[in-house]
């Protein structure tokens, strides 16, 4: 009997594994397919502390939103997308929507990840990949180094040196992001606060 086997696309994989893992984030990042399986509790109650404090700081009356796992489409190489655990969006970012479920990085105001399994990925590619698509603000809670790193103002494809924080302090929200707001390291961290 014969099989017929058919080489897929680096897209096509992608979907594939998303349908064959639910729950799982699949991503494509500089050309490299990466799976993480799903937060744990802590990581879960991290971003839901971080949507309360963008609601208690006025985030949609400033005339924004935020958004958990919706696809970020990056210029990079042309199947590359990211799932940014929290972003920040302008409100119309359903206007620019690319393909998929990923929308155009200029309607992207800040993302935040939370270190997972991953937390390579997150400290590496994604500095990169959201540097060369121009995102004004990355935050990044690293559970597996126990600080928040802040990325921000990409110059020619590259963010700066990051502003560390460690357990204890507050991580001003930049204004680009369009409220006033401090975070708590701690809370970033483990959820808990």
């Amino acid at each position: 009997m014969a099989v017929l086997q058919q080489e897929l696309t680096l897209g096509e994989a992608a979907d594939q594994l998303a349908r064959a893992l639910p729950g799982h984030r699949v991503e494509i990042l500089q050309g490299r397919l990466t799976v993480t399986p799903p937060p744990d509790g802590s990581h879960a109650l991290s971003l839901t502390k971080l949507g309360r404090a963008f609601d208690r700081a006025g985030l949609v009356e400033a005339g924004y939103e935020y958004v958990q796992g919706v696809g970020l489409w990056l210029p990079t190489l042309p199947e590359d997308f990211a799932i940014p655990d929290f972003s920040v969006v302008d409100p119309d970012f359903r206007d620019a929507h690319v393909t998929k479920n990923y929308y155009a990085p200029n309607v992207f105001r800040m993302v935040v990840e939370v270190t997972s399994s991953n937390w390579s990925d997150d400290l590496g590619p994604k500095v990169e990949c959201y540097a060369q698509a121009g995102l004004p603000v990355y935050l990044i809670a690293d559970r597996k180094h126990d600080e928040v790193l802040l990325y921000q103002d990409p110059t020619d494809g590259k963010y700066p040196d990051p502003t560390r924080y460690k357990r204890g302090q507050t991580v001003p929200v930049p204004e680009s992001v369009g409220v006033t707001l401090d975070l708590s390291v701690d809370t970033l961290l483990d959820g808990d606060g």
